[in-house]
């Protein structure tokens, strides 16, 4: 694991099983931080509970936002994340730092029971929310070897893919790396 990750948040997901694209028999299910597949459990961003990472600082929050606002929470899959204190930037091949929105309070609890699954590699044009996951989004899991849960196995794998060009003219960057965690 790599030693600059950094606590981003919680959340709760709808995930979706293989997608009818993939060629892939070794993938069963859709892990992906981004909502392109596995949706999140609301479009909870007017609720704006969630943190400077625009995720959630604990599942209780979550539980109590799907509770107070009568969100049908059958069926979703909570997730914690880590994310990479750097940033990959397409236009210039380089590692820049960022942080989470300043004007959210970020004080993520860090779970006593995690199960890694895997890293993701999402696109933040905007600069605030995940927006894709190229490796599920755009099918680049046909041609990087992912795990049964569409993420990639080690950061060093994540980072070299994005630093050879493997992302290149998928979907417009900066590019940030997170480690994905399945909660009991």
């Amino acid at each position: 694991m790599a030693s600059n990750m950094i606590p981003a948040g919680y959340m709760a997901k709808r995930v979706i099983e293989k997608p009818n694209w993939s060629k892939l028999d070794s993938v069963f299910d859709i892990y992906s931080v981004s909502k392109c597949m596995s949706t999140d459990f609301a479009d909870y961003i007017d609720y704006w509970k969630h943190n400077g990472h625009w995720l959630f600082d604990s599942p209780e929050i979550i539980e109590n936002l799907g509770k107070d606002n009568s969100i049908d929470m059958a069926g979703v899959k909570y997730f914690y994340y880590e994310i990479y204190e750097l940033e990959f930037h397409e236009n210039d091949r380089q590692w820049h730092r960022y942080g989470p929105e300043g004007s959210f309070l970020t004080k993520v609890k860090v779970p006593d029971n995690k199960t890694f699954e895997g890293f993701d590699i999402v696109t933040f044009s905007c600069g605030n929310r995940a927006e894709c996951s190229p490796l599920s989004c755009n099918g680049l899991a046909d041609e990087i070897k992912t795990n049964r849960h569409c993420l990639i196995d080690s950061f060093e794998k994540a980072k070299e893919c994005l630093e050879s060009g493997m992302f290149s003219n998928s979907e417009p960057g900066p590019y940030r790396i997170f480690a994905v965690y399945s909660l009991a």
